[in-house]
């Protein structure tokens, strides 16, 4: 959730008024009721460690509530209530305790358990001078408040950069027919918004992620990168790179080639939550700091028969994933007409491996692509919350 901090001062040189002052942002208010306060005081901050997320779906009303509250000056009450979302009437409150009217930091854990519907779950601090923060977050609970996954209002997106052209590198010849059939399955299968830049220089590439960067994403939205092409590996830096289509063979500084760590900045920074990021280029495992492999946890628990219940799931966790052709090696570009070896079993994937929910997880990617006879390199970079997952959905189910 983002925090917005309202601050206003009116001067008026005729009137000379009491402080009564009430104003809301989002979901905060600042109210200023008492004459005596000043509005110098500090807005009492609400951080959420559960649930993350401003809205939640669960299939049982049980819910673990953790809250942090600081504020410069003393906390005078915090407040947790459940609310109706659609009658918005208080089902329930809680007072978290306040040890003194000394107290600036107030720390919550609790079990709660929340009715079938929508729910509103509102925590209220008030500090000492009456400035008053108010934070939300929305559960639905039961399978009556699970929307079907047609209707999650969620969005996908591809940004697919191939190069087989270069200005000063070896020609490929499958990088940019790749790219096309995954945009096409993506389109097609999964319903995801694509767009294919094709033989892009450094500063296309890096102009097109910060155009992504830069749009409006909901909480449910994914991103999905694809890289083709050329890759290379410094051993001096340790570093790796994406060749672009004017990088020169002999630039000691490897100004004109685009860096992983750049890559992995630019994309972790990206506001969108579930991002999967695919290289089909060598050295594409470099791109991992530790060029090494990472195990793929293949979680059982979040099987169900409710197709939204395991999208809700599986996008619970903030997602920064990889998977790369190779480690720091060089991976084949394939035969004319036939696709890479990787680019073969990811579209092939693509294609089968969706199974009887509709759903493709990176795990059943990984059963299709690990058994190449170079191994790809799958992992997680920034932020990337434990248990999170990048799926790909069958569109119209």
């Amino acid at each position: 959730m983002k925090n917005i901090f309202l601050f206003v001062v009116c001067l008026c040189p005729i009137l000379s008024f009491s402080q009564n002052f009430s104003a809301r942002s989002n979901s905060m208010v600042l109210n200023y009721s008492d004459p005596k306060s000043s509005l110098s005081s500090s807005l009492p901050r609400i951080t959420w460690q559960s649930p993350l997320n401003e809205t939640v779906f669960l299939k049982e009303g049980k819910l673990a509530f953790e809250i942090t509250v600081e504020c410069k000056t003393p906390i005078k009450t915090v407040q947790v209530n459940i609310k109706d979302k659609a009658t918005g009437l208080t089902q329930a409150s809680l007072s978290l305790p306040v040890s003194d009217d000394k107290q600036l930091k107030v720390n919550a854990t609790k079990n709660l358990s929340l009715p079938d519907g929508v729910n509103e779950l509102e925590v209220v601090a008030i500090n000492r001078d009456g400035v008053t923060a108010i934070s939300t977050r929305q559960i639905h609970v039961g399978s009556t408040a699970l929307a079907d996954a047609a209707k999650l209002g969620r969005k996908d997106y591809a940004l697919i950069f191939a190069t087989d052209k270069y200005d000063n590198w070896k020609a490929l010849v499958n990088p940019i027919f790749d790219a096309r059939t995954i945009a096409d399955d993506l389109k097609k299968t999964y319903g995801f918004n694509t767009e294919v830049v094709e033989n892009p220089s450094q500063s296309q590439v890096l102009d097109k992620l910060r155009e992504y960067a830069e749009k409006k994403y909901g909480e449910l939205d994914q991103l999905f990168v694809f890289f083709a092409g050329h890759g290379f590996y410094d051993e001096t830096f340790k570093e790796g790179f994406v060749v672009t289509r004017e990088s020169l063979p002999d630039d000691p500084g490897r100004n004109s080639y685009l860096r992983h760590s750049v890559l992995r900045s630019t994309i972790n920074n990206n506001p969108c939550q579930h991002i999967l990021l695919v290289m089909d280029v060598c050295f594409g495992g470099t791109f991992d700091e530790n060029a090494g492999a990472r195990a793929m946890e293949d979680d059982d628990t979040y099987k169900s028969p409710s197709q939204s219940e395991i999208i809700m799931r599986k996008l619970k966790f903030k997602t920064r994933k990889y998977l790369t052709s190779g480690g720091k090696e060089y991976v084949s570009d394939g035969i004319v007409g036939r696709h890479s070896p990787f680019a073969s079993r990811f579209i092939e994937a693509l294609e089968k491996g969706m199974g009887g929910d509709g759903i493709l997880s990176t795990s059943e990617v990984m059963t299709y692509v690990e058994m190449l006879k170079t191994a790809p390199q799958y992992g997680k970079f920034g932020s990337d919350q434990i248990g999170s997952d990048f799926i790909f959905v069958v569109s119209g189910n």
